[in-house]
C-alpha cells in the first residue's frame, strides 16, 4: 500500500482526514514518483491526482523547511487553480515546517519577490508569473528537487507553452511531473526536452 511508505507525518494527516485506501491511480503513480523518475500521470478526473501531487510533494521534500529557495515547484492555469491548491497543501502541511506560497498575475510582482525572498519551500505559481520571476531573479531554482504541473493540458496554449519552455531550459536537474487527463499530442514534445527518460503511468 503506498500510504504505508509515506512519512508518519503524511500518514498521520491521510487519518486525520480519513483518506484510507489509495485510488487506483495512486497506487500505481506514488510508487514511480517516489523513484525520482520523470513521469507523465494521465487518468480522468477525480482519480486522485491532486492528492498525489501534494502527498508526493510533501513526501520529496520530507516534511520540514530547509533554507530559503524553493525545492518544489507546481505550475497550474491561473489564479483560481493556485489558490485552491494552496488551500489544498494548508491542510497537509498544517503542522509541519514547510512554507507554501502561491503565485499569480495579479500581485505585484515587487511583492511577490520580496515575499520569495523571506524564504519558502513550495511556490504554486502560473507559468507566465513564474517566467517573470525567473527573469527578474526574484526566485532561484538552484535547489529545485521537483517540478510538478497540475492539469497540464492548459499548456497547449500558446503563452503557456512558450512560458514552460523558457522555464524549463534554466533548470539544471530535478524531477519533472505532469498530470493531466489525458496525453495530448503537444505534451508529447516535452519528451525531447524537459522529460527525458520519463515514464507514463496511465489508468
Amino acid at each position: 500500500m503506498p500510504f504505508k511508505k509515506l512519512h508518519s507525518d503524511i500518514r498521520e494527516k491521510l487519518d486525520d482526514l480519513e483518506i484510507i485506501t489509495p485510488t487506483s491511480f495512486q497506487s500505481k503513480s506514488i510508487p514511480v514518483i517516489k523513484s525520482g523518475a520523470n513521469l507523465f500521470c494521465t487518468a480522468p478526473k477525480d482519480s486522485g491526482k491532486t492528492t498525489t501531487l501534494i502527498l508526493t510533494t510533501l513526501q520529496k521534500l520530507k516534511c520540514e523547511m530547509v533554507g530559503n529557495a524553493p525545492r518544489a515547484v507546481i505550475l497550474v492555469e491561473d489564479r483560481e487553480k493556485a489558490l485552491e491548491l494552496y488551500d489544498a497543501f494548508i491542510k497537509h502541511t498544517k503542522y509541519n515546517s514547510l512554507r507554501v506560497y502561491a503565485s499569480y498575475e495579479q500581485l505585484h510582482i515587487d511583492m511577490q519577490k520580496s515575499e520569495i525572498f523571506e524564504g519558502i519551500d513550495i511556490l504554486i505559481s502560473t507559468p507566465k508569473t513564474m517566467n517573470k520571476l525567473m527573469s527578474l531573479n526574484g526566485v532561484s531554482t538552484s535547489q529545485l528537487m521537483i517540478f510538478s504541473i497540475d492539469d497540464a493540458e492548459f499548456l497547449v496554449q500558446k503563452s503557456s507553452y512558450t512560458a514552460i519552455m523558457s522555464i524549463t531550459q534554466s533548470i539544471n536537474k530535478c524531477q519533472f511531473v505532469l498530470y493531466s487527463e489525458k496525453m495530448h499530442p503537444i505534451l508529447k514534445r516535452f519528451k525531447s526536452y524537459f522529460m527525458e527518460h520519463s515514464k507514463i503511468v496511465t489508468i
